[in-house]
């Protein structure tokens, strides 16, 4: 029997709770061994969303294929963090040093590098927050704009969303990428990432700005970049001439549209790559009619 415990502190942010929670009660739904529990230093929590959770104050007793689970919680400054009781930091130090598999979503870093467990380890947390845990655990190797690590049963995720991949990835370890990927499925996840994929994508990095022509031009690219989208036509669909829109365009995200085009197909292509599609059946995947484009790009970013 797999059990899964959620240490919960103040402010604790629901998704980062409930995401991973949500992956194991399903993978426990399809048939497989798991016990999902919550516990906390006090009887009630508050999540950072206001909604009030109940929890036990009793450690369970653990095996080496449990698991620990620490959500991350709002952020602020130092002297805003949650206490986090010595019999919790004692428990996830134990736990590790059982055998067990330790993991902070978010915030929940900072559990782990108080209990001692981010030394020499690599680890992640949200961008936000990533170079005050390299500050407050200098001996921690904080690798930034990644998804996940995994680094000797501690286990480490950007938060939010990407709790649901860290909990996908321990699923598909114990029980295979099949498994994973009916859970995702079920959970109507749209796609699979691994750990080493960036924390924001491509879409999201170029969003930063305040030019809706620009908006409405990216909506179109977004959703039809694996198509053929020819200038003339992109500026007639938001109503700009082809010069006017490359100009706004270019100031805006710092990226011609073909040149923001080309950098969603390679994202996505490599997305591919990573899970095992040839070069060729990337390229295909996402719009490029000859590899060697694709090839290029890469060789370009690499």
């Amino acid at each position: 029997m797999s059990h899964i415990v959620f240490f919960l502190v103040p402010g604790v942010h629901l998704l980062d709770l409930a995401g991973p929670a949500q992956v194991f009660s399903t993978a426990a739904d399809f048939g497989h061994p798991y016990t999902l529990s919550y516990v906390a230093d006090r009887p009630q929590v508050t999540t950072a969303q206001g909604l009030p959770l109940v929890a036990g104050q009793d450690w369970p007793r653990l095996g080496p294929g449990d698991l620990i689970v620490v959500p991350g919680w709002r952020t602020g400054s130092p002297a805003g963090e949650p206490a986090i009781g010595s019999a919790a930091l004692r428990a996830l130090r134990d736990h590790h040093t059982g055998g067990g598999t330790v993991a902070g979503v978010c915030g929940g870093a900072e559990a782990l590098g108080r209990a001692g467990l981010l030394d020499g380890r690599r680890c992640t947390t949200h961008h936000d927050v990533q170079d005050e845990l390299a500050r407050r655990h200098p001996r921690a190797v904080v690798v930034r704009d990644v998804l996940f690590t995994a680094d000797d049963r501690v286990i480490t995720s950007a938060g939010v969303a990407s709790g649901i991949d860290l909990a996908l990835h321990l699923v598909a370890a114990r029980h295979g990428p099949a498994t994973a990927a009916r859970v995702a499925r079920d959970m109507v996840v749209h796609t699979r990432r691994n750990g080493h994929e960036p924390q924001a994508s491509a879409m999201l990095r170029h969003r930063s700005h305040l030019d809706d022509t620009v908006h409405r031009a990216q909506d179109i690219i977004d959703n039809r970049f694996d198509q053929p989208l020819p200038l003339p036509a992109l500026a007639s669909a938001v109503g700009v001439s082809e010069r006017t829109l490359t100009r706004l365009f270019t100031r805006a995200t710092g990226l011609t549209p073909l040149r923001y085009q080309q950098t969603l197909r390679l994202e996505r292509a490599q997305h591919f790559i990573s899970h095992g599609a040839t070069i060729g059946a990337a390229a295909r995947s996402v719009g490029f009619e000859d590899p060697r484009m694709l090839r290029r790009l890469r060789a370009r970013t690499s």
